[in-house]
């Protein structure tokens, strides 16, 4: 891998990967750990838990051997990230105080919703590592799941509420970007754009699961890129047309995406379940109710702000 683009480049494009990885479990177990906490955590994590994947699927090691593929993240990203947050907030349990059910500022989120989609074209579409006729389909893919999903998504919260949100329609957009990341390469646009309203289904009612277990996922991270991912991942097996990119859609195909899915599924939740265990029998790694209450920005990083 690499060998038709500068070294340093595709280094960079990979340390984007793993940088993003991490960051991604946050939304898990948000208002819940120590700064110092957290950052013991992600050296760890990285190196028992995204350097083993990442080179078990990218790096020629044994789920490559076997056939497994996942084209530009969906298990080593997403479903690594996301059942890693499941292990982690097990250890660490609810949060301590919950202010409000719904975003802090629209604004922000549209405004983040929209870099996180234009970002994922990149995040996709480099996968090939040049600017090829594969790259226009995976481009393609990226923005036919992406719609497919925000308008299901939408239509399903609707049918279930009776009013519009605008916040349905950002979160469908991702189920639907999480759920094609690893078929991308692999299918049609026809097949993308059932990826994404599948993602739109799938991913809508997975949200629900953490809830009903009183897991306390905050931003729902499993349930859309962990569920996402997953079945993404699984549906290479299913979808993929080897006109696209020599991988075909077989009973054999199937059985590998979700073996591979599966194994890093476990693996993420009990590597990542075991560390933060560890990290809290041998130190302090919950912030206090009166932190939380205070606000951890102000408490953890002295960042103060003013109400005019």
């Amino acid at each position: 891998y690499g060998l038709t683009i500068p070294f340093l480049m595709f280094f960079m494009y990979q340390l984007m990967f793993a940088i993003i990885t991490l960051p991604l479990m946050t939304g898990s177990i948000v208002n819940r750990i120590t700064m110092g906490a957290w950052l013991k955590y992600l050296v760890i994590w990285m190196i028992l838990v995204y350097f083993p994947v990442a080179h078990w699927v990218w790096g020629q090691g044994f789920l490559a051997k076997m056939g497994f593929v996942d084209f530009a993240g969906g298990t080593v990203i997403h479903v690594s990230a996301a059942f890693s947050g499941l292990g982690a907030l097990w250890v660490l349990g609810k949060r301590k105080v919950i202010t409000g059910k719904g975003p802090f500022n629209m604004g922000l989120v549209a405004v983040g919703a929209g870099i996180l989609m234009f970002g994922w074209f990149g995040f996709n579409a480099g996968g090939t590592l040049a600017a090829a006729g594969t790259t226009a389909i995976v481009f393609t893919n990226t923005g036919v799941a992406c719609a497919s999903g925000m308008i299901v998504w939408a239509i399903m919260s609707y049918s279930e509420k009776k009013k519009f949100s605008f916040l349905d329609p950002l979160v469908g957009a991702v189920a639907g970007l999480a759920t094609i990341t690893p078929a991308s390469g692999y299918v049609t646009p026809p097949s993308a754009l059932l990826i994404g309203a599948l993602a739109g289904i799938v991913c809508f009612y997975a949200i629900k699961i953490p809830r009903k277990m009183q897991w306390d996922d905050a931003l729902d991270v499993w349930g859309v890129h962990g569920v996402g991912g997953f079945m993404g991942t699984v549906l290479i097996g299913l979808l993929a047309n080897g006109m696209v990119n020599e991988i075909s859609a077989s009973s054999h195909q199937l059985w590998i995406q979700l073996f591979g899915a599966a194994l890093v599924g476990v693996y993420s939740i009990v590597v990542s379940y075991l560390i933060m265990k560890f990290l809290d029998k041998t130190s302090n790694i919950r912030v206090t109710k009166e932190q939380i209450e205070k606000g951890l920005d102000e408490s953890l990083l002295n960042e103060k702000y003013s109400d005019d």
